[in-house]
């Protein structure tokens, strides 16, 4: 099936081309490079899976309860718009929302790919093409997994919110080349990781809660490769250069916040223009949402301040959006619980197999026997 035939909205173009700008480097040094860099490298060799084997894709997932969660989530849960919804309306409140999300996961890491290519291109060292490109082939299977998830367990998808498209936009269109780096690897890739953190840890569902851990463990070390290579470079720059950098992060992160309130989902389940209102007005007043968000720039405020972008003024526009308080989180514990979380599920996986192999072979013994 055409994932076009899936989309609640018409999707504007079969494709979207970005002007792309800068140069593509090559580099005729090829000494050991740096150690951290090349061990994030090893690692990224290291941990390559394969969706098709990885992930229980036999796992039902009911589309009108895809993680699981109670309805007090929802941002319209108790309003009067609420209450006047019968039983099939709520069941497609559930269902777009769902796909509204697992749909901008995906268009994001088609995104993340594409970023993860031109860092091969545009960076300078060696060292990061080498990681780069490990990067990139991580994006692909995360988009292959979640393109699959929504074509067969969900059955809807919505296109690009604007908000994530603009900022694509700006961070492939730029000629600099550390820009894919700050727009992707600390942006995007940071607001995500902390989206599929949530979502992991409150699902109750095992394919969602497979798929997001999965992903997340590759994720960790996109972030961490984006901190590296940056905080290098930034110290090199001038008071007006890492200005523009900032003011970047600033507008970034004002469209990352944006993009999570959804307008388009309420539109397509048929509510008319007043109660497209009324559901905005709620997802604005959401304590879980305005928690939610919060927790979302958890992975991003500390980045930023790691890779030495934290002025006054940048400061003062994280506390504006509440977040300025991220900046204590740890990163490596945060990643290091990511990757603890990914192996667990596995290791229980691999016990629950075992124990049905052995189960197996018990009651063929058995049937023998009987015989």
């Amino acid at each position: 099936m055409s994932t076009h035939e899936l989309y609640t909205i018409p999707a504007e173009l079969s494709t979207w081309d970005v002007e792309a700008a800068g140069a593509a480097r090559f580099t005729w040094e090829y000494d050991d490079g740096r150690d951290r860099m090349l061990a994030l490298y090893q690692k990224g060799k290291d941990r390559q899976w394969d969706s098709v084997k990885r992930i229980d894709w036999d796992l039902e997932v009911d589309p009108y309860d895809v993680l699981g969660t109670p309805d007090t989530v929802i941002a319209i849960h108790g309003s009067p718009l609420w209450e006047r919804m019968d039983d099939e309306q709520r069941k497609q409140v559930r269902l777009h929302n769902a796909a509204w999300q697992f749909s901008q996961f995906l268009h994001g890491e088609q995104g993340a790919m594409i970023c993860s290519a031109r860092i091969v291109e545009s960076v300078p060292e060696l060292d990061a093409k080498f990681y780069a490109a490990t990067q990139t082939m991580d994006e692909a299977r995360h988009a292959e997994t979640y393109a699959r998830f929504l074509q067969e367990k969900v059955g809807l998808a919505y296109p690009i919110n604007q908000h994530l498209k603009a900022l694509l936009d700006s961070t492939l269109s730029d000629s600099r080349w550390d820009m894919p780096y700050l727009g992707m690897q600390v942006l995007i890739e940071g607001l995500a990781l902390a989206a599929f953190g949530v979502m992991r840890d409150i699902t109750t569902k095992p394919l969602p809660k497979q798929i997001l851990a999965y992903v997340m463990q590759d994720e960790a070390r996109h972030v961490a490769f984006g901190r590296m290579a940056l905080r290098d470079y930034y110290r090199q720059l001038s008071e007006s250069e890492l200005r523009e950098r900032e003011d970047f992060v600033i507008e970034g992160c004002y469209l990352m916040r944006d993009r999570l309130r959804g307008r388009e989902t309420w539109e397509a389940i048929g509510l008319n223009r007043a109660e497209v209102a009324q559901a905005m007005e709620c997802v604005d007043r959401s304590e879980y949402l305005r928690v939610f968000r919060s927790l979302l720039f958890s992975r991003i405020v500390p980045c930023v301040k790691d890779i030495g972008l934290w002025s006054p003024r940048l400061q003062q526009a994280y506390a504006d959006m509440g977040v300025l308080e991220m900046a204590g989180q740890s990163l490596e514990a945060l990643m290091r619980q990511d990757e603890e979380i990914a192996e667990r599920l596995d290791a229980e996986r691999f016990a629950r197999e075992e124990a049905e192999r052995r189960d197996e072979v018990a009651e063929t013994i058995a049937s023998g026997t009987g015989s």
